[in-house]
């Protein structure tokens, strides 16, 4: 088999990836990712042991058990390109030969569930409210670097997504990208959900402003009106699109589960947004492992 390059499979001195600084058997199957690397030990506080604790930069990575499940938290820091970064080295540890720098045969799939805050593109999801994300919408371009199959109805999301809005062509392509069914399913219940915005930034691609004028400043107004089939546009974070499309293209399951924390339409901040992240994190826990 043909071994993947030392310029290409950067690993350390140990063997252990490069970034996340992890061996095959420190990961467990089901896995939590989160962008604060001091919520990790906030949710690992509820495992009931910790087999491994390992921080390298912002990624700080804990895998332990809860209720006889082996679960791993672990912290990817703001944006897409953190992502792209943590999903190709989390497939690593379970679909390459670290040692041999070969592709596994037998491909593994994990269950990859990211925990994050967000604000509301729509008046009616209030802030310390939840959503579960059914499609991401990439702002960000990273999945324009991949090849990677898209379903008909994710191209005609696109198409209708630029019809509607007159998305500026000056930005990266948008994409839409539909995350685990299975996952989704799981939450759906206790969220509100639809698609998540994904976008390269907090301030001008969230459509705020402080000093610098916006390129498009309507952009808010159009992702809030955008509506196709039961379709439509509810939050805006940082990570989901990324977490969906590379999950889709490595062959993991992933689901992105958000509090509000803020409401762009009624311009309104959680109160104590720790308290709504804390039942989050529980409300996640409950159903991973009750999973089983």
């Amino acid at each position: 088999m043909t071994k993947i390059l030392p310029s290409e499979l950067v690993l350390n001195d140990d063997n252990s990836v490069y970034h996340l600084k992890l061996h095959p058997e420190q990961l467990a199957r089901d896995i939590i990712v989160v962008g604060d690397p001091g919520r990790v030990s906030t949710i690992s506080a509820y495992f009931d042991t910790i087999e491994h604790q390992v921080s390298n930069r912002e990624i700080v990575t804990h895998t332990g058990t809860l209720n006889g499940k082996r679960l791993t938290v672990m912290s990817t820091g703001m944006g897409t390109d953190n992502i792209d970064i943590v999903m190709n080295e989390l497939d690593a540890l379970v679909n390459i030969d670290l040692a041999n720098r070969t592709v596994k045969q037998e491909h593994q799939s994990l269950n990859i569930i990211r925990i994050g805050t967000s604000g509301s593109l729509q008046a009616d999801i209030p802030v310390d409210s939840y959503v579960v994300s059914e499609y991401g919408l990439g702002l960000d371009g990273l999945m324009n670097y991949y090849a990677y199959d898209q379903t008909d109805l994710e191209m005609e999301l696109l198409n209708e997504f630029y019809r509607q809005t007159g998305y500026l062509k000056a930005f990266a392509q948008p994409y839409f990208i539909k995350g685990s069914s299975d996952l989704f399913n799981f939450f759906k219940d206790s969220c509100h959900s639809g698609i998540t915005a994904t976008a390269p930034g907090f301030y001008g691609p969230q459509g705020r402003v402080l000093r610098l004028a916006l390129q498009e400043p309507q952009l808010n107004e159009k992702l809030n009106g955008f509506r196709y089939q039961h379709l439509k546009v509810v939050n805006f974070e940082m990570e989901t699109s990324a977490l969906y499309g590379l999950g889709r293209a490595l062959g993991h399951e992933t689901c992105t589960v958000c509090a509000i924390v803020a409401n762009r339409f009624t311009n309104e901040f959680s109160k104590d947004y720790k308290a709504s992240v804390k039942k989050l994190i529980e409300l996640v826990l409950a159903k991973l492992t009750e999973r089983g």
